[in-house]
């Protein structure tokens, strides 16, 4: 990459030419995807928990194009899996991709996990040094307890348990995983 300042100072009232150029070394930073697993079924409708959760992503989506990292997004419900954002480098209009995300139906939590899974492996297939995040979005209300996604290096389980009835499946989903465990 160019340095526009140096070269220039060395330039001085010359005319530019090639021996003017000066670089600056790029910093070297390994690659990372983020994948989002938004659970969008009729409990995290309820009570709220799917709008927050739409608005953590968004500001994820907006931390991860300021890295300037890949993301994608799979929302899951009533048997239906839909990538909301294909796997690729994050952009600044991402929210509008999260916003219009509507939720309905029961949860699909292993077919979902799974659909991520093999995602990040055909990822990990192409890029096989970038780094690869799995994050969870879920009310834990689902009984399934799929296992831990494989080709994910970095797993984060986010908890929008809101009821007051308290199951803590999340937390022993992250603590049977190894994940991170955050509370929304």
């Amino acid at each position: 990459m160019f340095d526009w300042p140096h070269t220039l100072a060395v330039r001085g009232a010359e005319r530019l030419d090639r021996t003017h150029l000066r670089f600056r070394a790029e910093e070297a930073r390994a690659a990372t995807l983020h994948c989002f697993v938004l659970d969008c079924s009729t409990s995290m409708v309820t009570n709220g928990q799917l709008a927050r959760a739409k608005g953590l992503l968004a500001a994820w989506l907006q931390a991860a194009y300021q890295r300037r990292d890949d993301v994608a997004l799979l929302c899951f419900a009533g048997g239906r899996l839909d990538w909301r954002l294909k796997p690729g480098r994050a952009r600044a209009w991402n929210e509008r991709g999260v916003l219009p995300i509507a939720g309905g139906g029961g949860t699909s939590l292993t077919q979902g996990l799974a659909e991520a899974d093999a995602m990040l492996a055909q990822a990990a297939r192409r890029q096989p040094a970038q780094s690869r995040c799995l994050w969870l979005l879920t009310d834990g209300r689902s009984p399934q307890q799929p296992p831990r996604p494989r080709a994910a290096h970095h797993v984060g389980v986010v908890d929008f348990e809101s009821s007051r009835v308290k199951l803590g499946r999340n937390a022993v989903l992250a603590a049977r995983w190894g994940a991170v465990y955050l509370q929304a």
